[in-house]
């Protein structure tokens, strides 16, 4: 399958959910533009409590529908921005990409995979036991996160639902992603 955007959303403020919308726009090193989370430096109210200062790693949330999918059989209803990400993606493997990582949406958007979601309690208020849903345990026993990924703007540009994703590999070993 080749790897394309299902959904964009956004939202001004900050909701645990982002309404899906026709298009979105990136701004280079900001994010998403009338995006709560749109900035150089965090905005997560959390990680502002924590230091203002610090590098937004996470002005885009990405996450794979196929999760939604797993979801479903398990008894959940999550739709596309119902979780706050911005791009919901289909045919490409998000949680298996290198740290470093760029995708090509549409025409000209070029974003960096900075690393993973860490799912938190906001799921749970949403729908009682999501946070542990998003858990998994890989065959070593190691701690699998299914909320998406993060991602900085390199150059922006206009992304919508059915445009084409192209990854590229940074070059070196495979880094896995850590939550940031």
């Amino acid at each position: 399958m080749t790897p394309a955007v299902v959904s964009v959303g956004r939202a001004a403020g900050h909701t645990f959910s982002k309404p899906p919308c026709d298009e979105i726009t990136l701004v280079a090193d900001l994010g998403v533009e009338g995006d709560a989370h749109q900035g150089v430096t965090v905005k997560h109210r959390s990680r502002v409590a924590r230091d203002p200062t610090k590098p937004n790693l996470r002005q885009v949330h990405l996450i794979h529908s196929e999760v939604f999918d797993e979801l479903a059989e398990a008894g959940f209803t999550v739709r596309h921005g119902d979780i706050g990400e911005n791009i919901t993606t289909r045919g490409i493997d998000l949680l298996g990409l290198s740290t470093g990582s760029r995708l090509t949406l549409g025409e000209t958007a070029e974003i960096e995979i900075t690393g993973l979601r860490n799912p938190c309690y906001q799921l749970d208020a949403f729908q009682d036991g999501l946070t542990q849903a998003t858990l998994d345990r890989g065959p070593n026993g190691e701690l699998i996160r299914k909320a998406g990924v993060m991602a900085i703007v390199l150059s922006g540009g206009i992304v919508r639902p059915g445009e084409l994703i192209t990854v590229t590999a940074p070059p070196g070993p495979h880094i896995p992603l850590e939550p940031v």
